[in-house]
């Protein structure tokens, strides 16, 4: 699974894989043409690379038995999907123009 993330990272980072996005591959390409594409992935691309961050804290405190480590891990993952949840669906910020 780690490898996945960070695979889908670096494509991301790339400003490639679009179609992998969900909600974004499902629209129409008139309105795909309205957004920045390659910034949309490579804010995606970042955000894997941050999830797969907190994957390896859980994987840590999992083998060194640190259930605090594992709590701060869980902490992360949801303020970091709170951020990514209000980041990208309010406002325009990958719109063009």
């Amino acid at each position: 699974m780690l490898v996945l993330m960070v695979s889908l990272g670096i494509t991301f980072s790339m400003g490639k894989g679009s179609s992998l996005i969900a909600g974004f591959n499902t629209l129409p390409e008139e309105e795909k043409e309205k957004y920045d594409a390659a910034a949309l992935c490579k804010f995606m691309g970042n955000m894997m690379f941050t999830l797969s961050f907190i994957v390896v804290l859980w994987l840590i405190s999992v083998v060194y038995e640190m259930d605090w480590l594992l709590y701060v891990g869980i902490v992360l993952f949801i303020v970091i999907t709170i951020f990514i949840l209000i980041y990208v669906n309010t406002g325009n910020r990958f719109k063009k123009g």
